[in-house]
Parts: structure tokens; sequence; C-alpha cells
């Protein structure tokens, strides 16, 4: 019985040997207590809604890990930097949380534009990094072997909605409106307009506007209703969203609206108001969901929050999961070794099963949301 004890306590003094420090910095060096893992995203500003649910969903995932006793005896912390959604900001944020704060690795970014900005960040300083919301495809590529990204990308929505439109939906003609100045926007936008065509349907119209500042979309709107279409996708942000909604409405525009995860906000109804009622939309993890991952997520974070947790929460929670335990199987906070422990990853939690593909992106489905007043239900969930 002594020999086991003693054999244990040598294996746990190893263990917390070899979770070294955090980058070079001695607040997560050798010494330190806490395995400090960094995050951005935007904290404040338009997309702000975003970058809080992430945060929150990292935190509340920290908190139960420290509860259980944390990984090998250590506390985890993440320390999240504002990147306002600007790609110099997000530069500068990066370099605090490796240079000063010495995280091992990084969530994040949030929005694909600040993501793709960063992405080869990682790989220079060989700091893992994994975005649980950047949806553009070449993140992981631009970012080179230490970029991860938890979520799928926007072709695969794109697709979708095509699909859906015609399969589910019955319809043939489509207008697109999207936000040229945005990656995220454009890579939903043309997956659709080639899907949907590739599949015998029309898009009567293919227009833009160049900012997410834009107010006024009664241009584009005019001939959106003179070419009719039974289906507008509007591949942007809740925030732009839900003006055009308003304004195409106003305009007697009755088509049906359908777009992509960046609609997913608690804000979205508030400034669509009535004009996005039964309009569709491709999301990550449906809140009502009875799967017992799903359920315990949502009553936890609800208890903390106040508040239904969002995709962006969710997704959080999950990727900052896969993050924390490829820390805990490398059993080192040596970016290589995480590295090497996450591409070999897979968890069933609560957006799915989630595992890496050759790019290291997420394989996972998703989920068809309606909106019915300031309720969300259930239409459809897509196996990839």
């Amino acid at each position: 019985m002594k020999k086991k004890l003693l054999c244990g306590i040598l294996a746990s003094a190893m263990a917390f040997s070899v979770l070294a420090g955090c980058g070079g910095n001695s607040e997560g060096g050798a010494d330190s207590e806490v395995i400090k893992i960094g995050g951005i995203g935007p904290l404040s500003g338009p997309n702000s809604t975003y970058g809080i649910s992430v945060k929150e969903g990292a935190d509340l995932l920290a908190e139960e890990i420290n509860a259980a006793g944390g990984i090998n005896g250590k506390k985890v912390e993440f320390i999240f930097e504002d990147d306002q959604s600007d790609n110099t900001v997000a530069a500068s944020a990066f370099n605090k949380l490796v240079d000063k704060d010495g995280v091992c690795a990084i969530l994040g970014g949030v929005t694909s534009g600040t993501t793709l900005a960063i992405a080869p960040n990682s790989t220079n300083k060989k700091i893992p990094m994994i975005t649980p919301t950047g949806t553009e495809p070449t993140i992981t590529n631009v970012g080179g072997d230490f970029m991860f990204r938890g979520c799928f990308v926007d072709s695969f929505q794109g697709e979708i909605l095509a699909k859906y439109t015609k399969e589910k939906l019955g319809k043939t003609t489509a207008a697109v409106l999207y936000n040229s100045s945005s990656d995220y926007s454009k890579g939903i936008a043309n997956a659709y307009k080639e899907t949907l065509e590739k599949n015998g349907g029309q898009v009567v119209e293919f227009l833009s506007y160049s900012s997410d500042k834009e107010t006024d979309f009664k241009a584009q709107l005019t001939k959106i209703k003179s070419a009719n279409p039974e289906v507008i996708v509007l591949p942007d942000y809740y925030n732009v969203v839900g003006l055009i909604a308003k304004q195409a409405r106003d305009m007697g525009i009755t088509s049906q609206f359908l777009g992509g995860d960046g609609w997913e906000s608690e804000e979205l109804t508030k400034i669509g108001g009535t004009a996005v009622d039964s309009a569709i939309y491709i999301n990550h993890y449906y809140a009502e969901d009875t799967d017992e991952n799903v359920k315990s997520f949502v009553d936890s974070y609800t208890k903390k929050y106040n508040k239904t947790p969002d995709c962006f929460a969710a997704l959080s929670y999950d990727t900052a999961k896969i993050l924390v335990k490829a820390i805990e199987k490398a059993n080192s906070t040596d970016g290589t070794a995480i590295r090497d422990a996450l591409a070999g990853m897979e968890i069933n939690s609560v957006t799915g099963n989630i595992k890496f593909n050759e790019e290291r992106s997420a394989v996972k489905s998703a989920a068809i949301i309606k909106i019915n007043g300031d309720k969300k239900e259930l239409n459809d969930k897509v196996n990839p």
C-alpha cells in the first residue's frame, strides 16, 4: 500500500513538472498554479454580443473545470482581450496575450475577418489557436498547422441553405444581398449562388453593399422587388439583417428570408421586429434540444447569466472544452504538444460530435432555425 502511495505521489509530481509554463512570461511559467489560455473577440462595438457570448461560454467551462479540481490540480483561466472587430486591435491583443500574459493557447478570434488577420500569428509563434466561430473557409489554411476551427465553414452554410431552398421549401428563384466588405458574407453568398444554380434554381439578383455601417438599402431592394424572387438570402450579421428586413417589408416585399449563423442574437428580433417573423437561418445548435448535453449546458448557463445561451456561447463552451482536453491529453503547456493533441481530439458535446478534418476544421451537423415572434423553432437538422 505504501509503495502504491509513493508511486502515486511521484506520478503526480511528474505531471506537475511536465505542465510547464504557457509562454515565456513568468506569470504563466513553471511555478504558476494557473494554466492561462487567451481569448480574443469583440467585447465592444457592433459585434459585441458575439464576443461577450464567447467569453461567457469559456468562463462557464473554466468554472466547471476548476470546481472539479482543474487540470492535474492546476486552475484554468481564460484571459480575454477586446479586438473591437478590428484587425489591428486583434493583432495587438494576440501579442499581449502571448508576450505579456504568457498564455499557452488562444480561443479566438470570433468574427471571420479578425480571425483571418491574426491566424498566421499562431503558427509563427507556435501558439495553438482555435476559433469557435470563424467560418471563413481559408482561415486554417492561411493560419498554418497551429490554427484550428471548432465550427463549420461559410461554404457549408451556403450549400445547405441552397439545398434547403430547393428541396425543403420547394422554391427555385432567389435574390442574394450580401456585404462585399465581409469575407463571411461573400463566402455564404457565393456558395449559395453556385449550389442553387447547379441544382436547377435561379439567382435573379446578386447584389451587394460595401459596408456593415450602411443603413439604406432601398436601391438594392427596389431591384429585388422588381425581380420578385421567392427567397431573399441575407448572409450578414443580425444588426444589418434586421434593418434590411424592415426596409424590405416596408416596401411590400413578401419573399422568404434566409440567412446564416450571423443572425444568431437576441438583438435580431429587437431590431427587425415583425419583419423577421418566419425567417429561417442556419445555426450550430438549438437551445431547446432534448439532448442531455444541451440541456445540462443551457441549465448551467442560464443559472449563471440569467439568459438563454446563443450559438456563440455554445460553440465557445465546446471549443474551449476540446482545447482544455488537448492540454490535459498532452500533459503539457508546450505549444507543439498541444497542437499534436488537438489534431486527434474528438468529443460529443453541446453542438454535437466534434472532430477535425485534414484542414483542422470541425466536421459537424447544422440546425435549421425558424423565427416565430420572439421565439425560435427547430425546423431541421442537417448532417455534413
